[in-house]
């Protein structure tokens, strides 16, 4: 029986928001003992020298399916790119090193171009005219391509719009190169030929080594079928060495319908644990569906599916035991989630039926609505999504809705199942799962130019890390994560700033100076 006794740290354990201990035993990859040091005074013991300890971090939402399936593609974010210039020389630098015939980026925030400026094909035919060009905007929801990609799609201007989503096109009725919503976007990218198998397993092997260099160790991807037979990809990133735990939600395609799961699909490491449906868009881009037109306009966003295929995507779920993931960012879509499921009968046990993804308007009366629902409701929200991209949320929003964006105090005194996430890379910012990122928005809910974003929905330092750890596993079927309790498994982070006692201004540079899994170290940062 392998023992490993650590002692000489500031334990949170992930319990509650005051409970601290000194030392934890770890037994065969599970914490079996944890307490105070002075119980185990003279036993041999590893000191880790008075610092921090958290639980091993849960991102709740994220998509390494989407990272591996476009791995060639560069990265274009901000604070690095912040104009439609800077986005082509990115592109153009890429270009020489970019394997195959398409130039493929991600990430741009066109509200941080000036004058809130959309590129467009005429901006990426200086990157070239003979090679396809595509890149997504940041919240990966739409895209921008260049002429050669719209000729190899066939997009012209005589082409109708897909169902919810649009070509964007210019007074004379010709495609500008913008494709607004995922339909759109897709037209053009079934032409990028896909990574290889090899190629994508070696990607998410790389992206869990990324992963636990910031104490992530469990995640749940939200749209893992950007892979091919994601199930069995991933496992095979697991058996080349990527150690994350991951829950995996297929989306919801009604050209493709789900096979039914088979025995041991839902168990282990690497399981199925849901299905995702897109009910809208992004507010960023004002194609999140609402119920009063954005400011300035008589536009309402974008409902993206029939209720039909929804209540088809909730049939597979619950017929397979798994979780119903629903994107759902405008106040007229979260209404829908409960005009559908709310007097619904749910169907799992320790976990919600139904998970609400985004969910960035939630008033005091909608949220009473869900807790009386039958529906069991869980959220995984952001801090990240208001701190990155306050440009198109002041423009998105009416004066009177910001009280009840990302209400993350109301959220957290209201509904147990509830976590902070990154939505990598479908986020405005370079390195968007930096966990102390979100939760330094979080405790000072300012955004990333200063500006104070609905202050009385700020939590503190120990709350936010509960939405990353103890909290967050009632979201999601992860086994054994979330907490340093005894059966739990013995993974953790060591943190190289003490979290709780930093100024408040200084949470986003603390960072993890070990990651451990089941009692193995998998991290050390350089010194």
């Amino acid at each position: 029986m392998a023992a490993q006794l650590f002692i000489g740290a500031k334990v949170f354990t992930g319990a509650s928001e005051g409970e601290f201990a000194t030392a934890f035993r770890i037994v065969d990859g599970l914490v079996d003992w944890v307490g105070s040091q002075e119980e185990v005074a003279g036993e041999e013991a590893l000191d880790l020298g008075g610092r921090t300890v958290v639980p091993g971090l849960i991102d709740s939402h994220t998509h390494p399916a989407v990272i591996a399936g476009t791995a060639p593609a560069v990265e274009c974010f901000p604070p690095a790119v912040a104009s439609p210039d800077e986005l082509v020389a990115v592109l153009r630098a890429h270009a020489d090193q970019a394997q195959g015939e398409w130039i493929l980026g991600r990430g741009f925030d066109d509200t941080k171009f000036p004058g809130a400026r959309m590129p467009t094909a005429t901006d990426l035919d200086r990157v070239s005219t003979d090679r396809p060009v595509l890149v997504w905007r940041c919240d990966a929801h739409s895209a921008v391509c260049n002429s050669r990609a719209l000729e190899i799609a066939g997009i012209t201007a005589a082409t109708p719009d897909p169902d919810g989503a649009r070509f964007e096109r210019d007074p004379d009725g010709r495609p500008t190169g913008v494709l607004t919503e995922l339909a759109a976007v897709q037209a053009v990218a079934a032409f990028i030929p896909a990574p290889t198998r090899d190629e994508q397993i070696d990607a998410l092997v790389a992206i869990g080594d990324e992963l636990t260099s910031r104490g992530i160790v469990a995640v749940c991807d939200l749209l893992s079928t950007r892979v091919d037979d994601p199930l069995h990809t991933f496992r095979a990133a697991a058996d080349r060495g990527m150690r994350t735990q991951v829950a995996l939600y297929p989306g919801w395609d009604p050209q493709h319908p789900l096979a039914d799961l088979r025995p041991g699909d839902r168990e282990g490491r690497i399981r199925v644990a849901g299905v995702k449906v897109v009910l809208d868009g992004a507010y960023s881009n004002r194609t999140a569906w609402v119920h009063e037109p954005y400011p300035g306009s008589c536009d309402h966003g974008l409902s993206l599916v029939p209720d039909g295929e929804v209540r088809a995507a909730a049939a597979w779920a619950r017929r397979n035991g798994v979780q119903l993931a629903l994107h759902a960012m405008g106040d007229r879509a979260l209404d829908r989630v409960l005009e559908l499921f709310g007097d619904e009968e749910p169907w799992l046990e320790g976990v919600p039926s139904v998970r609400i993804e985004h969910a960035t308007i939630v008033s005091d009366e909608y949220l009473d609505r869900l807790r009386a629902a039958r529906m069991s409701f869980g959220i995984a929200t952001h801090t990240v999504f208001f701190f990155a991209e306050y440009d198109g949320y002041r423009t998105a929003l009416r004066a009177e809705q910001v009280p009840d964006a990302y209400p993350i105090a109301r959220l957290y005194a209201g509904l147990e199942p509830l976590a902070l996430s990154s939505d990598r890379p479908a986020t405005a910012w370079s390195g968007a799962d930096d966990v102390m990122l979100s939760v330094e928005a979080a405790v000072r809910r300012r955004t990333y130019n200063g500006v104070d974003f609905g202050p009385a929905a700020a939590i503190s330092p120990a709350q936010a890390l509960l939405l990353y750890t103890g909290r967050a596993r009632l979201l999601s079927p992860l086994e054994g994560v979330g907490m340093l309790r005894p059966g739990f498994e013995g993974s953790f982070v060591v943190l190289d700033r003490d979290v709780f006692t930093v100024p408040s201004d200084e949470i986003a540079g603390v960072r993890a100076a070990e990651t451990w899994i089941r009692g193995e170290r998998v991290y050390t940062a350089a010194r």
